[in-house]
C-alpha cells in the first residue's frame, strides 16, 4: 500500500558521475507528497569531466545522453530552490548527496533555499530495525524497471512511511 499523508518527509537522491571527490551530480530526484516526483538530469558544468564507468553501470545514464538531455546546472539549482524553499529534504546518502548538491550550487553560484539532512535524523530505532526487510518488500512491490533518482527517493520515502506505521502498531 502506498501512503499519502501530510507528514510525509520529502526525500532527495543524487546520482553522480562517480564515487570519489572528483565526481559531480548527473541526476537529482525528489519524492514529494502524494506520490509526486521531481527528476532532472544535470548537464555537466565546464570542467566536470570525470566519468566512472562503474558508476554508469549503477545509474545507467551514458554521458552522451546526459549531455543531450540534461538541463543546465543553474536551471536545476533554480528549480530546486523554487520547489524546496524553506524545507528540509532527507537523504539516505547524506555523506555523498550533500557534497554533490553543494557542488551543483557552487558551480551555479547560487545558495540553496533549503536544508539537506540525513534520513537517520527522522528514523526511530524501531524503524531502523525494520528498514532493510521493509525496503526489500517495497522494491519487490513497486517493481520499477528503470533506475532513476526519483524512483530511489520514492522507495526510500515509502520505506520510511511503512516502517513508521509498523513502529506505531
Amino acid at each position: 500500500m502506498l501512503h499519502d499523508v501530510a507528514s510525509t518527509p520529502w526525500i532527495i537522491d543524487v546520482e553522480a558521475s562517480g564515487f570519489g571527490p572528483e565526481s559531480y551530480p548527473i541526476e537529482i530526484g525528489i519524492a514529494l507528497d502524494g506520490g509526486d516526483k521531481y527528476c532532472s538530469l544535470v548537464s555537466p558544468a565546464p570542467g566536470w569531466t570525470h566519468w566512472d564507468e562503474s558508476a554508469e553501470r549503477v545509474h545507467r545514464v551514458p554521458r552522451d545522453v546526459l549531455e543531450e538531455h540534461g538541463k543546465p546546472m543553474d536551471r536545476v539549482a533554480r528549480e530546486l530552490n523554487e520547489l524546496l524553499a524553506g524545507r528540509t529534504v532527507y537523504t539516505d546518502g547524506w555523506v555523498v548527496d550533500k557534497p554533490w548538491i553543494g557542488k551543483l550550487f557552487d558551480a551555479s553560484r547560487l545558495t540553496p533555499t533549503f536544508t539537506t539532512s540525513s534520513l537517520e535524523m527522522i528514523l526511530s530505532e524501531a524503524q531502523m530495525e525494520a528498514w532493510h526487510e521493509t525496503k526489500d518488500a517495497v522494491i519487490r512491490e513497486l517493481d520499477l524497471r528503470r533506475h532513476r533518482a526519483s524512483y530511489d527517493a520514492f522507495i526510500i520515502q515509502q520505506t520510511w512511511l511503512r516502517t513508521r506505521d509498523r513502529a506505531a502498531q
